[in-house]
C-alpha cells in the first residue's frame, strides 16, 4: 500500500540552480479569485502553485 504524498509545506526545498518563480500579475488574480471561490481572503501556497502552472499548460 503506498502513503499518500507529503503535502508541499512539509517537503524540504529542492536545490536548484534557479532562482523561485515569481508570479505574473495575471496569475497573482488567478489565485486571488481561485481563493475568494474558496472562502478564503488571501490565496494560500497551494492556491500559488496553482496559479504558477497555469502558464506552462
Amino acid at each position: 500500500m503506498q502513503h499518500p504524498p507529503k503535502p508541499p509545506w512539509k517537503k524540504p526545498k529542492p536545490p536548484s540552480a534557479r532562482p523561485g518563480m515569481q508570479l505574473t500579475p495575471a496569475q497573482k488574480e488567478a489565485a486571488r479569485q481561485r481563493a475568494e471561490e474558496a472562502g478564503r481572503r488571501y490565496p494560500n501556497l497551494v492556491d500559488n502553485m496553482w496559479a504558477a502552472r497555469l502558464r506552462k499548460d
